[in-house]
């Protein structure tokens, strides 16, 4: 099966009750859309600030969800496909012209108060990941005690390790990466929009993405900085009409979504030859992430991957160019839990997958990073294969 399978859903299933089971809830409630994928398998079509959805998982019986009627068709094709692992979808109204659709986006908090009630959840308490917006009416709607429990820092461990399927997609995903990286670097060229070679190399993904998965979800998001722009790490807030000159270095971002999972592939490109202090700069960024990935392994303690990878940037003498941390967990979402890997004491996971990114941005020079999508294990395994040696690196 190339989507996420019920064998998932059982897998997740299982840790919900347990995250249910040790936190005294009788049942989790699921708002905001990547935490309803996690729950449905769904891709969300709607934003729920504006038109509110909900996934509930009892800790005892079946799940349900509400949706808006804006999703009725896209609903039907996913149960057609079976990708979607809700079987008890309920639908509300934005038009109040329609008799036969009840009841309207108003009416929401009642209708999920009428929900819980028909599963017996009257008095009860409903961990959820944001308290914000009409959930928030629920309890009142209720009269019976029922409170929400906020429990977002708890769902997130729900997201660590991945199941084998969902590692499976991101190597496949980092398979695709490859290749894009592969394009772009066909690509570069002095004089050349950088956003017109984004575009170009997106569409050359696109095609390939066709090609081996006709059918299922890929996503691709593709934005490269040239020259000393490169030193902002997510761009200059002024990128159109920017060109790549000779002697620029590039660090672009290469980011795939495959059936819901992530994967980031970033590098550092040359357009010329580099300068002695680029290359000098190339190598220390280099030589961290080759360590950060490195202490990506099951039982090491998740601050010393951060930790391990300052200290070669420091030896090399480029301690005030960092600015930001060396990765940050993928799943889901690009950037995914944890995000606080400088101050996070615990061990690693088998099963939970980094990005492994540090940089070095001097100003007036530019970036230098690698970003790879590492899978914690006995020993690490990069998913992303793409070289990162400079004579690899450099077109002439």
């Amino acid at each position: 099966m190339p989507f996420l399978t019920r064998e998932v859903f059982a897998s997740r299933l299982d840790s919900m009750r347990s995250l249910m089971d040790e936190n005294q809830l009788d049942a989790l409630a699921f708002l905001t859309p990547d935490y309803f994928f996690y729950a449905t398998n769904y891709y969300l079509d709607v934003a729920p600030w504006e038109r509110p959805i909900v996934a509930v998982i009892p800790r005892f019986g079946e799940p349900f969800c509400i949706m808006h009627e804006l999703s009725t068709n896209h609903v039907r094709m996913a149960k057609e496909r079976g990708t979607l692992w809700m079987d008890d979808v309920s639908f509300y109204s934005e038009h109040p012209r329609l008799t036969n659709r009840i009841p309207l986006t108003l009416q929401w908090p009642e209708l999920v108060a009428q929900k819980l009630r028909s599963r017996g959840l009257i008095s009860a308490r409903i961990g959820v990941d944001t308290t914000g917006g009409p959930i928030s009416r629920v309890p009142a709607y209720l009269q019976s005690g029922a409170s929400l429990v906020p429990s977002e820092e708890r769902m997130r461990e729900l997201r660590w390790v991945k199941h084998q399927e969902e590692l499976a997609l991101v190597r496949k995903a980092g398979l695709l990466s490859d290749f894009g990286q592969e394009c772009f670097k066909a690509n570069i060229r002095g004089g050349r929009s950088v956003q017109e070679l984004d575009s170009a190399v997106t569409a050359q993904i696109m095609a390939e993405a066709s090609r081996r998965y006709p059918g299922e979800h890929v996503e691709v998001r593709l934005f490269s900085l040239s020259g000393p722009g490169s030193a902002a790490p997510h761009g200059t807030g002024a990128p159109t009409g920017s060109r790549i000159e000779e002697g620029h270095g590039i660090v672009n971002v290469l980011i795939v979504r495959l059936n819901g999972l992530v994967v980031e592939n970033e590098r550092t490109w040359f357009c010329g030859q580099p300068t002695d202090a680029q290359a000098k700069a190339f190598h220390a960024a280099t030589e961290a992430q080759e360590t950060a990935i490195a202490e990506l392994y099951a039982g090491n303690v998740l601050a010393n991957v951060d930790a391990a990878a300052l200290a070669v940037v420091e030896r090399a003498g480029y301690g005030d160019y960092v600015l930001h941390r060396t990765g940050h967990g993928v799943g889901i979402a690009g950037h995914e839990f944890p995000d606080d890997m400088p101050f996070n004491l615990r061990p690693l996971r088998t099963g939970e997958v980094y990005s492994a990114e540090p940089g070095i941005y001097i100003y007036g020079m530019g970036g230098f990073r690698h970003d790879d999508t590492v899978i914690v294990g006995e020993t690490p395994e990069v998913v992303t294969h793409t070289p990162k040696d400079i004579v690899a690196q450099t077109i002439l």
